[in-house]
């Protein structure tokens, strides 16, 4: 199945809200489970938003540089409990790698 832009951007963010609504809440954990770029994992992560998807930065306590992970707040208007049962079917879609 070939995707659509729109499809891939779309399918992208919720498998990433997925990802770290399953405790892969760093953009490294989260390029080590997707493959993708740097930049990519971030760009997504910042679109969560255009969904009404809030995701928050929790800092790691007492560490510095930005350590700590990402956690979704709110799913807005995205039923969570759709993407969990669909996130194997995203992920294929997507054609990341199996999570290890």
């Amino acid at each position: 199945m070939s995707l659509s832009k729109t499809q891939s951007s779309f399918y992208r963010r919720l498998y990433l809200a997925h990802l770290i609504a399953s405790g892969i809440g760093s953009i490294p954990a989260i390029i080590a489970a997707t493959g993708m770029p740097r930049r990519t994992a971030q760009d997504t992560l910042k679109a969560l938003d255009e969904l009404d998807i809030r995701c928050e930065f929790q800092p790691a306590p007492g560490e510095r540089h930005n350590s700590g992970h990402y956690e979704i707040v709110d799913w807005g208007p995205i039923d969570c409990a759709w993407v969990m049962r669909n996130a194997e079917r995203l992920r294929r879609a997507l054609d990341y790698p199996e999570a290890t």
